[in-house]
């Protein structure tokens, strides 16, 4: 496993990705930011080469990890004109991990593909501890064959991987994993909000649900944050927005109505407006608790 490997995109999940893998002994040669600073500082970091332009990540690496905001940062990478990792792709695997919507994944593979390369849908169900230890939760989508070559690569960021299916499929069960982590969670800020108006102990109650139909992996890992208010941002409400936007989307492109889905959504879209976007998605407790924020 000698594959020079380029990241683009090196925030906080991008960024511990390429670390976790130089760390492993894989040879990560090329990083490229939208903001330059993330580049240079994790290029000087890892022994890469900062790259300023697409192409020259596309030049310098055969397997190439994308880790992108949102769908028009993913078409603008992969953009048919100009600056473009699809320059000269001819043979390059592009792992695209960033949380889009399902079209955009069949899009880009499309490109790549005419462009002689090959892409692969590398959806992550975890968080920024989880790239920085390799213990994602990795679903992946697209060619079988490109999943294999690639897999052994994926063993190293991953402690649970999953192939889904043909292209976009794995940007569904993503789009609903988070559709329901997003209920939950709103839907434990208004438990423990209520429980506090009633002047109950959050920290019995929060042993009550854990004993019980409440309990989730929500409680654990978001429960206390709502209590005490600390909201350091491992997902942020934007995120969550942004993901609950795509499944609510999704909904609607199937005929159907999913009102608690969509009313998180709300919940998160009205932070946003907010300005509470930058918060953990934990966040969402400012909305429910009296005296807070709403």
């Amino acid at each position: 496993m000698n594959e020079k490997i380029g990241f683009v995109g090196v925030g906080r999940m991008g960024g511990n990705m390429a670390r976790r893998l130089k760390e492993c002994g894989c040879n990560v040669v090329a990083v490229h930011d939208a903001t330059p600073e993330h580049a240079r500082s994790l290029a000087a970091e890892i022994g890469a080469v900062q790259c300023t332009t697409l192409a020259d990540v596309t030049a310098r690496a055969e397997v190439i990890f994308t880790v992108v905001t949102d769908d028009a940062a993913q078409l603008g990478i992969f953009a048919e004109t100009g600056d473009s990792l699809l320059k000269d792709a001819t043979g390059r695997i592009f792992v695209n991990c960033a949380t889009l919507t399902p079209k955009i994944h069949v899009e880009v593979e499309r490109r790549t593909r005419e462009g002689g390369a090959a892409s692969l849908e590398g959806c992550m169900a975890s968080s920024i501890p989880q790239a920085r230890s390799g213990m994602l939760y990795l679903m992946c989508a697209g060619a079988r064959e490109t999943f294999v070559q690639v897999r052994p690569i994926l063993e190293k960021l991953s402690s649970d991987l999953r192939y889904i299916g043909p292209t976009g499929s794995a940007a569904q069960v993503k789009a609903l994993v988070n559709m329901v982590m997003n209920c939950n969670t709103a839907a434990l800020a208004e438990g423990l909000g209520l429980g506090e108006a009633l002047g109950l102990d959050l920290n019995v109650l929060r042993e009550v649900f854990a004993q019980t139909g409440a309990n989730s992996q929500v409680l654990k890992t978001d429960g206390e944050d709502m209590q005490l208010r600390a909201h350091d941002c491992y997902f942020s409400a934007s995120h969550a927005a942004k993901d609950s936007g795509i499944a609510h989307q999704l909904a609607l492109d199937c005929g159907l109505d999913l009102p608690l889905a969509k009313a998180a959504k709300e919940q998160y879209d009205r932070m946003v407006a907010l300005s509470l976007g930058g918060l953990d998605k934990s966040g969402i407790a400012e909305l429910t608790f009296k005296g807070r924020h709403a």
